[in-house]
């Protein structure tokens, strides 16, 4: 029986194309035209997040437990709610984090994890793939620090697939497919690393 492979994935990101489940766990591979990106030189934080930055709420980790974050991404967000992150695209994704190219930025409160986002990383571009939260603003800070990730290390794109109002609030917008698979080819050219030794443990956010 076919199962999603940590293989899979790459070949589809590379080839501007991403997995999600049905209800009833049937997997598709979607690559939506236009395609929602975040600019990551434009993104601001927003004036109501920095006195939370300020206050130093959250200590933010790297990569700390990313199979965590990635079920609670899955959980419905509510009872009417169903899910697109089934258990077979969890472990072909938590395959990737292994081999070092899956992601979790988190947010924690006394050790206890309270929101995050996970995604791939490939060449010089990040796909954004979920995030959660259980305290509010949790999940922005975690975005917050993903673009001061990705600004750091040089990435170029960061892919976020479809236009929500999630998204839109961090900036996002979308352009044509053609363009997206244009900018595509151009970071994976590049050869940037998302973390270094000393960003894989932890870091108390700071205000900017």
């Amino acid at each position: 029986m076919y199962r999603l492979s940590s293989d899979d994935l790459i070949y589809g990101y590379i080839n501007g194309i991403f997995p999600m489940a049905d209800t009833d766990n049937t997997l598709y591979w979607y690559s939506p035209d236009p395609r929602a990106i975040i600019p990551i030189e434009t993104y601001h934080p927003a004036k109501s997040l920095r006195p939370v930055l300020n206050k130093k709420t959250f200590e933010v980790r790297v990569n700390a437990d990313f199979e965590q974050v990635m079920r609670a991404c899955a959980l419905p967000r509510s009872e009417h709610d169903g899910t697109w992150i089934s258990e077979e695209i969890i472990e072909a994704y938590v395959d990737l984090h292994q081999m070092g190219m899956a992601h979790s930025v988190e947010a924690y409160i006394e050790n206890e994890l309270v929101g995050g986002l996970y995604g791939v990383a490939l060449g010089a571009v990040f796909f954004g793939e979920s995030m959660f939260y259980r305290v509010p603003n949790a999940s922005k800070v975690a975005f917050h620090y993903l673009i001061e990730i990705l600004k750091k290390q040089q990435f170029e794109l960061l892919d976020t697939q479809f236009i929500n109002d999630n998204v839109r609030r961090f900036g996002a917008i979308e352009i044509p497919r053609t363009e997206y698979m244009k900018l595509l080819k151009q970071g994976l050219q590049k050869k940037v690393h998302f973390t270094e030794h000393i960003m894989e443990h932890s870091f108390r956010n700071q205000p900017d």
